[in-house]
């Protein structure tokens, strides 16, 4: 069934709508990603530190690049991204590229959600290279099935000169039917295929034997950032640039606001602070941590309430209870959904994999009171994960949006058992 036939009455009705305020956006300001080599990067991890990457590499290189995520936006410069969004509005989308465009840049590297995709945010902005870092359970609160959500985000490739796909991904050969000329990469699959992979932890290596064993070197850890790079590298390898621009490029970023974020205030363990949100971000994530860790894996997290998707909470609670020695449940953007009741789906998962309120599970609803007992709790050779908030400059409660950042809570939580 195609993804006409499973738009629901509504949408048939919205879409056009989206359509049109992006069309008068663009006319408004000249379409201006038309002035630029726009690389977009699409899935459901990984899409902010590979668009970071990739803008490091080309501007590392000597090819001035823009850059639009969730983190923030600029070109030299990065400004805050203040909307609690990933891909903003077309009208201040449309606004920022064209900031950017008069900066007298050549690329725009451009982060784009699924919302954005379906919602044709970028309608009028032409696709130089598309790059999809992977397609996991997320959204559905909004697409309402899997198969829409993917179909959302093949939409980029459908529009792009060329595709940046990564091979390992179920959903892989869908976006290869998009678009006549692509490259994969994998660590399983792909002709960039990533070999002799070493996990750091303050970085990852491996080679491309397909590249004359073309070497690769990251300061961000995690395996994730081995796909990352990898789609960096074919970007790289897309635009011209020489193996040396490519490695040095991925090199030189030594870190993304909100994506694994080491926080030393003096403290006998290790804290780190990431964004990751989803059962596929913690599969990832978690049982590298685990390997890495002499003492106890602690992790502090939660899930989105409101009309955000509830089917990926207890799975989170699995994977977790499954790697982790220690639960710590709170909020996270809980808006009007009971608290107690995403904590107890969460929990819920966590027990299935053996782990016991009071030992291993503990629920404190106040995120900065939970951050405080984690770090409490933590000794020397323990590493303690603070998940699900990131870079985000707000945290959204039943009354509505209050001042908050992740990674002050976290350094006033360790002050304060120092003292």
């Amino acid at each position: 069934m195609s993804v006409k036939e499973k738009i629901p009455f509504y949408d048939s009705l919205v879409i056009p709508y989206h359509v049109g305020k992006a069309a008068f956006w663009g006319a408004r300001y000249g379409f201006p990603g038309r002035k630029l080599k726009v690389i977009g990067v699409t899935g459901t991890n990984g899409k902010t530190t590979t668009s970071f990457m990739i803008w490091k590499m080309l501007n590392n290189a000597g090819r001035k690049a823009g850059l639009m995520t969730t983190v923030g936006w600029g070109v030299d410069e990065i400004h805050e991204q203040m909307e609690h969004m990933t891909t903003v509005d077309s009208s201040i989308l449309n606004k920022r590229i064209k900031k950017i465009a008069d900066a007298g840049v050549e690329y725009l590297v451009l982060e784009l959600t699924s919302h954005a995709l379906a919602q044709h945010r970028s309608l009028g902005i032409p696709i130089e290279v598309a790059v999809m870092t992977n397609v996991t359970h997320e959204h559905l609160d909004y697409h309402k099935t899997f198969e829409r959500y993917r179909d959302a985000k093949r939409k980029l490739f459908k529009q792009a000169k060329y595709g940046v796909i990564n091979a390992d991904d179920p959903s892989a050969e869908y976006f290869e039917s998009d678009i006549e000329r692509y490259v994969t990469y994998g660590v399983d699959y792909g002709e960039l295929k990533a070999e002799n992979i070493k996990l750091k932890p303050d970085g990852v290596e491996y080679v491309i034997p397909s590249e004359k064993d073309l070497k690769i070197k990251t300061q961000i850890a995690g395996i994730f950032n081995v796909y990352n790079s990898l789609a960096c590298v074919a970007v790289g390898k897309r635009l011209g640039l020489s193996d040396s621009e490519i490695k040095d490029g991925i090199f030189a970023l030594t870190e993304v606001e909100g994506r694994m974020v080491k926080v030393d205030e003096g403290q006998k363990f290790t804290a780190i602070m990431d964004y990751a949100h989803t059962p596929d971000a913690f599969e990832k994530l978690l049982p590298d941590m685990k390997k890495a860790t002499t003492g106890r894996l602690i992790v502090v997290f939660g899930s989105a309430g409101g009309r955000r998707d509830p089917s990926k909470r207890k799975p989170m609670g699995e994977i977790a209870g499954e790697h982790a020695d220690i639960l710590v449940l709170t909020e996270e953007d809980d808006r009007d959904t009971p608290g107690e009741e995403i904590l107890e789906q969460i929990a819920e998962g966590a027990r299935e994999k053996g782990k016991k309120d009071g030992e291993s599970i503990f629920k404190i609803l106040n995120r900065p009171n939970a951050i405080l007992e984690a770090c409490k709790m933590a000794k020397k050779g323990d590493t303690v994960l603070f998940l699900g908030k990131g870079n985000e400059k707000t945290i959204e409660r039943a009354d509505g949006a209050h001042a908050y950042y992740e990674l002050d809570e976290i350094k006033k939580a360790l002050r304060a058992i120092k003292k």
